[in-house]
C-alpha cells in the first residue's frame, strides 16, 4: 500500500512539473524577447531591426547606425571597430548585435574580451554581399523576434523595386561616370569609395559607371581627381554639410575642373543610402538613377 501510495505521488509530480514547464517556457521566451536590451553596433542590423518593429529594444548603437532618424536619439558607443566597454556595460544590455566578416567586424579586441567577462552574449549576424543574402538576413531576423510575416513584406518590397530599377535600367542609352566622394578634403586630397563594395553595385544598378581610380576606400588627389573627369560627383552628407553648398563645393581644388562641376552635377547623398544592402535598397537604387541621369 504504501509503495502503491509513493508511485502515485511521484507520478503526480511528474506530471505537475512537466506540465509547468510545458507552459512556463513560452512564457518565459516572451518575457526574455519583451525584455530584450539590444546594443546593435551595426549599421545595417540597427535599420533592419527598426524596419520590423523592434527598435524599442534597442537601447545603443554605434556611430555609423544613422537610419532611421529615430538613431539619434539612442545613445552611442563609439565606433564599431573603437567600441567603449564602459559605454556598454552602462547599457545593461542583454545581447550585442554585431555583423561578422572582415569588413564590418568590431574591436578592440580587450573591449570584446571585456563583455565577454561581464557575462553579455554577442550575437554575429553574416554579412550581406548581394540581394538574396540580405534577403535571407531579413528572413532569419523575423523569425528570431517572431515576425515572419512583416519579414516577407520587407523582402517582396526590396525584390519589386529592385525589379523596378532593372527595367528603367533598360531606358537609358549613356553611362555616366560616377565618383562617389565620402568626406572633404586635407591638403587637398578627397576620401572616395572606389570599386569594391555596396557603393560600386548601387551605382551599376542605377545606370552608371563608377570613376574612381582605385579598388576600395582611399585617399585621392586633387590632380587624380581632375584626370579621372566624372561626370556625376555624389558627395556624402558629412562632407557635402562640412562644404555647406554646392557652390562651395565646385570651387575646391580639381573639382573645379570636373564635367561635374562644370554642368552643376555635384549631388548630396546620404551615406547610409550607398554603402550597406537592406530593406530600402531598392529604393535608394531608383533615388541614385533619379540623380545621375538627371539631365
Amino acid at each position: 500500500m504504501k509503495m502503491k501510495h509513493l508511485i502515485i505521488i511521484l507520478l503526480a509530480s511528474t506530471l505537475f512539473i512537466s506540465s509547468c514547464g510545458r507552459f512556463s517556457n513560452k512564457e518565459n521566451e516572451t518575457k526574455t524577447k519583451d525584455s530584450m536590451r539590444i546594443v546593435c553596433v551595426s549599421k545595417q542590423l540597427t535599420e533592419l531591426l527598426f524596419a520590423l518593429g523592434q527598435g524599442d529594444k534597442i537601447v545603443g548603437v554605434d556611430l555609423s547606425s544613422t537610419y532611421p532618424p529615430e538613431t539619434k536619439n539612442i545613445t552611442t558607443v563609439g565606433y564599431h571597430r573603437m567600441l567603449s566597454a564602459e559605454g556598454i556595460i552602462s547599457l545593461k544590455p542583454t545581447v550585442v548585435f554585431y555583423n561578422g566578416g572582415t569588413d564590418a567586424s568590431i574591436g578592440p579586441e580587450h573591449v570584446i574580451k571585456q563583455l565577454k567577462e561581464v557575462g553579455i552574449p554577442l550575437k554575429e549576424y553574416p554579412g550581406t554581399p548581394n540581394i538574396d543574402s540580405t534577403k535571407i538576413l531579413i528572413r532569419q531576423l523575423a523569425k528570431e523576434f517572431d515576425v515572419v510575416q512583416k519579414g516577407e513584406e520587407l523582402g517582396s518590397k526590396l525584390d519589386a523595386d529592385m525589379n523596378k530599377a532593372a527595367e528603367r535600367l533598360k531606358t537609358y542609352d549613356t553611362k555616366p561616370k560616377v565618383l562617389v566622394i565620402h568626406y572633404g578634403r586635407a591638403s587637398n586630397n578627397y576620401f572616395v569609395m572606389g570599386k569594391k563594395g555596396t557603393q560600386n553595385s548601387m551605382i551599376e544598378w542605377a545606370g552608371g559607371v563608377n570613376a574612381a581610380d582605385t579598388s576600395g576606400f582611399k585617399l585621392l588627389s586633387s590632380e587624380v581627381i581632375a584626370a579621372v573627369q566624372p561626370d556625376i560627383i555624389l558627395a556624402t552628407d558629412f562632407g557635402y554639410d562640412r562644404m555647406g553648398s554646392e557652390d562651395k563645393f565646385v570651387e575646391l581644388p580639381g573639382i573645379s575642373l570636373t564635367p561635374a562641376a562644370k554642368n552643376h552635377k555635384i549631388y548630396r547623398i546620404e551615406e547610409h543610402d550607398l554603402i550597406y544592402l537592406g530593406p530600402r535598397t531598392g529604393e535608394n537604387v531608383l533615388k541614385i538613377m533619379d540623380l545621375i541621369h538627371k539631365q
